[in-house]
């Protein structure tokens, strides 16, 4: 069984739009369906107290990765699918990426994604573009299922083995930014690879704004813990560097501060096969 985890705050009628695509392109019997509510405050989960296939689960305003996290931990399946309130996936879009995740080095893997407002705009994957953990678009679509760097979180398929044996998203990641980017990290410097699988597209809508409370500070954050986490001394000065230019810097210092991003590196260096040098050669990558 597949278990689609659908992680939404103030969606709109968009979060019955993305539950009716999902419903209609899986056959019920493959799959389940949960929602996790991340305190909303527009009802815009309301509606599935009518959906009895669909679970919904409420949550306090918890961010994105424990969000997911609790949604994973009432999951049943052998596959699960992490996907935004704002989604539509295509017919049979579970084939194809159940295919990619036989192959026992594949942990997770993702479809190309493209902007529901300009279909132009497709991404196959994305990498790192500097010392400030910003991420590009791959634009040139691959012939086959492709590794890449980081994968989107929109839509994002991952074994549930693969998932309890990483230890799950990160909960010390506060709100949003950053989840995909440090998820992809640690599932490669633990020894399995991340994919796109070009032959699905998913349409993701791309906003300018989020509909509630967010600032850049937790994303200062989130890419400052990703440093501190998972990257050797040279690494984590560049990206201190980098980020100190936002305003945002002292405030995402401030919650750094109170985390407990010490403890998680010793556990991860425990536990990781490769370090950040090796990742950002493997890629060509320069941060």
């Amino acid at each position: 069984m597949i278990s689609i985890v659908i992680i939404s705050r103030n969606e709109g009628s968009e979060l019955a739009a993305t539950v009716e695509s999902l419903r209609q392109t899986t056959p019920r019997d493959e799959r389940e369906i949960i929602v996790v509510d991340d305190a909303s405050t527009d009802g815009s989960a309301d509606f599935l107290a009518e959906v009895s296939e669909v679970r919904l689960i409420r949550s306090e305003g918890i961010g994105v990765a424990r969000a997911r996290n609790l949604g994973a931990s009432h999951a049943a399946g052998e596959v699960i699918v992490f996907c935004d309130g704002h989604v539509r996936a295509p017919a049979g879009w579970h084939i194809p990426m159940l295919r990619a995740l036989r192959n026992p080095a594949t942990g997770a893997c993702a479809p190309m994604v493209y902007s529901v407002t300009d279909p132009a705009k497709r991404g196959y994957g994305l990498y790192f573009t500097g010392a400030g953990l910003h991420t590009n678009w791959h634009a040139k679509r691959p012939a086959d299922v492709t590794e890449v760097a980081v994968l989107p979180g929109c839509f994002l398929a991952i074994r549930r083995e693969v998932f309890e044996a990483i230890g799950g998203l990160d909960p010390g990641m506060r709100q949003l930014g950053g989840n995909d980017t440090e998820l992809s990290f640690r599932l490669w410097t633990f020894g399995f690879r991340p994919a796109v699988v070009p032959d699905v597209e998913v349409s993701h809508l791309f906003r300018t704004q989020v509909p509630y409370e967010a600032t850049w500070t937790s994303v200062i954050h989130n890419r400052l813990r990703m440093a501190m986490v998972h990257f050797e001394t040279p690494r984590i000065a560049r990206v201190v560097d980098a980020l100190s230019a936002y305003r945002h810097f002292p405030a995402g210092v401030a919650l750094l501060a109170d985390g407990d991003h010490g403890q998680k590196r010793i556990a991860v260096a425990k536990q990781r096969k490769f370090d950040d040098a090796w990742y950002f050669s493997n890629f060509g990558l320069e941060c």
